[in-house]
């Protein structure tokens, strides 16, 4: 089921799951906002591994070696070695990029170029949104990942973009899009709906949904109220925060943590619901 550990900021949430937890539970899987696993020419591409059959489909169609598709071997620009850009050392002021006028910022030699798969070139794929490469990807094994990247609200971002580039919460979420295939496991998230748009949090929410229906234990250290409403159990500390928190407050229903006199969070979650609660002193 769906478990949501709330209460005010300062409360205890993510001592309590973040470092309580683990020592219970050690196998549990922490899907946080830290920076994804790769170099500096890592893409999103290249993270979930849509390019290693992406550069073997060019391979086998252009019958030349797999390696001519990859900015970081083969088909590395020569003069800018693949990255795209140029950096100048300008002696006592801070290093400047420019955009490579050889490959034109593409990091690819122009012979990669030349090559083509379904009327397009490496460069012209990776520029492709999530949702555009969705149907271009029809029919191939890389079709369900890219829509369970979509489904997690990022179908807004090219297979190309690097992932030094990605939010805190777009790497939450394209970290949960690479586990949707786990069944029995603990799920942590550590507010994933942060700068989610709603329509976004309705997807998110109908994943988690989704992961437990398939087994999985899902935990959501969580602020926003429309989520609190649709979960399982919640687990609410406090009563303040800083040295007037780190206590469990609640544990139950959602329906019944709206009842409870010393929960801030039942309180305002019984306003957002319409309950006619009084302020509490």
């Amino acid at each position: 089921m769906i478990t949501a550990v709330t209460g005010v900021a300062g409360s205890g949430k993510s001592s309590l799951i973040n470092q309580e937890l683990p020592l219970q539970h050690p196998q549990a899987r922490l899907i946080d906002q830290g920076l994804l696993r790769g170099s500096r020419r890592s893409h999103l591409a290249s993270y979930t591994g849509i390019f290693d059959s992406l550069r073997e489909a060019f391979a086998k169609k252009n019958k030349v070696s797999a390696s001519l598709f990859s900015a970081n071997a083969q088909g590395a620009c020569p003069q800018c070695r693949g990255l795209g850009v140029i950096t100048l050392d300008l002696a006592f002021m801070e290093e400047v990029e420019e955009t490579c006028d050889l490959c034109q910022g593409t990091g690819y030699k122009p012979e990669a170029l030349r090559y083509t798969w379904s009327g397009k070139n490496i460069v012209q794929i990776l520029k492709m949104t999530v949702e555009e490469a969705g149907d271009f990807f029809e029919g191939t094994s890389d079709k369900e990942l890219l829509s369970r990247i979509g489904q997690m609200g990022l179908g807004y971002i090219s297979l190309g973009q690097p992932l030094s580039t990605f939010s805190g919460g777009e790497r939450q979420r394209l970290k949960l899009a690479m586990e949707f295939d786990e069944k029995g496991q603990l799920f942590i998230f550590d507010e994933p709906t942060t700068g989610l748009h709603p329509s976004d949090i309705e997807k998110l929410m109908t994943t988690f949904h989704r992961l437990a229906d398939r087994g999985n234990t899902v935990i959501i250290v969580e602020h926003n109220l429309d989520v609190i409403t649709q979960v399982d159990w919640v687990i609410d500390m406090g009563p303040g925060g800083g040295s007037d928190g780190g206590r469990v407050v609640f544990e139950g229903l959602v329906s019944d943590l709206m009842k409870h006199e010393d929960s801030k969070t039942g309180h305002y979650l019984a306003r957002y619901v319409g309950l006619p609660i009084e302020t509490p002193v």
